[in-house]
């Protein structure tokens, strides 16, 4: 359009100096063509807001250019410019007027240059004008719903991210929470149970004492190892050499055995086969967790934990011939009692169930049972 507009302009000086050689109004006619283009050359420089300076300037070229029309109607080729000029810088209602204004001179322009009245300079200059019009304000109107479609998907997309991270940083604080709960909250409580025993014992069985203190040391090494490999979301240390479910499995139930004085057994059933690594990491936890709860609340003599490999699924059962108790009861209260809230978080990830049986005075059985995908 500023192309269009300059060469529409050059056009019509060039006309009127060739029709009116040395006519009065040449001066006139140079010194306003020259002053519209240095006014239109500054309209970018403003900006395309309708602020005041922005209107007082376009106020000036449309009085500059109505000047010129008057002088030498040939000039009113510049109009179809100048509506889009309005179009872009007023509001709707306001753009309409001045097209509409733009147009009457030029149909007065059209008939000052004809030789009679024509029909379709009365008819054509303001069907231009309307398909002209019409064409912007379509195109402005798509152009903002492209916009709102726009700033809707960026919102979007910033929504999502948003909760995207929520539920990563939920994720990992449920991770970590497990983790902590599983190792070293559970190694801290049994270091404190050593080393209130090594307490009671110190005057008189000092070699006891001893024991206990060297018990709580390696739990304590254990547990620092293990603290380092969950900050790194590697597996847990008795599977990250490369060991076998089984295997740290009698691990576990022989350190259990040492350190609580409990009599646990493993039995496995089924031929073992090669689990993912993130269901053996769910089960031994999980294994660790109840060993935890039956050594601190139980007041069991014996612990079984049973392993069973059925083909399609990986069964875990942890008994205990303890006191038993209520399952309905079991709520978290004072900062302790989430061990099994624990649990099913870590069998849910993995599509399993974990199910409590128990009852005050009948032990416990607690079985956890991950599905395995189709080999």
């Amino acid at each position: 359009m500023h192309v269009a507009f300059f060469l529409l302009l050059g056009a019509s000086l060039t006309r009127f100096l060739i029709r009116h050689p040395g006519d009065g109004r040449t001066v006139w006619i140079v010194a306003l063509s020259a002053a519209l283009a240095a006014l239109y050359v500054l309209g970018p420089a403003l900006g395309p807001r309708p602020t005041p300076r922005r209107l007082g300037w376009l106020g000036v070229v449309v009085a500059v250019w109505m000047v010129l029309v008057v002088l030498a109607p040939s000039f009113s080729w510049c109009a179809v410019p100048l509506f889009y000029t309005g179009l872009r810088t007023l509001p709707t209602r306001a753009a309409l007027v001045l097209v509409a204004l733009l147009t009457a001179f030029v149909v007065a322009a059209q008939l000052m240059l004809a030789d009679g009245i024509d029909p379709n300079l009365v008819v054509a200059p303001p069907a231009v004008a309307a398909v002209a019009t019409a064409v912007f304000v379509h195109m402005q109107r798509q152009g903002d719903r492209q916009r709102l479609l726009i700033d809707d998907l960026l919102r979007t997309r910033r929504e999502l991210a948003a909760t995207e991270r929520r539920e990563g940083t939920l994720a990992e604080r449920q991770r970590l929470s497990m983790e902590i709960h599983d190792t070293l909250a559970q190694g801290l409580s049994s270091q404190q149970m050593l080393l209130q025993a090594s307490e009671r014992v110190w005057e008189s069985d000092p070699a006891a004492a001893r024991r206990h203190v060297r018990t709580a040391e390696s739990i304590a090494e254990r547990n620092l190892a293990e603290a380092r490999r969950f900050v790194h979301d590697l597996a847990p240390a008795e599977l990250a050499a490369g060991g076998s479910l089984p295997r740290a499995l009698r691990a576990l139930a022989a350190r259990a055995a040492a350190e609580s004085g409990l009599d646990v057994r493993l039995h496995v059933d089924g031929a073992p086969t090669a689990l993912p690594d993130r269901v053996e990491s769910a089960l031994l936890r999980i294994a660790q967790g109840a060993l935890a709860n039956v050594t601190e609340h139980a007041r069991a003599a014996t612990a079984a934990l049973t392993l069973t490999y059925l083909g399609d699924q990986i069964v875990l059962d942890v008994a205990d011939d303890g006191r038993g108790f209520a399952v309905a009861d079991v709520a978290p209260r004072d900062g302790r009692g989430h061990g099994l809230p624990a649990m099913r978080a870590r069998v849910r990830q993995l599509a399993g169930t974990l199910t409590v049986e128990s009852a005050p005075g009948e032990g416990t059985v607690l079985s956890a049972a991950i599905p395995l995908e189709e080999r």
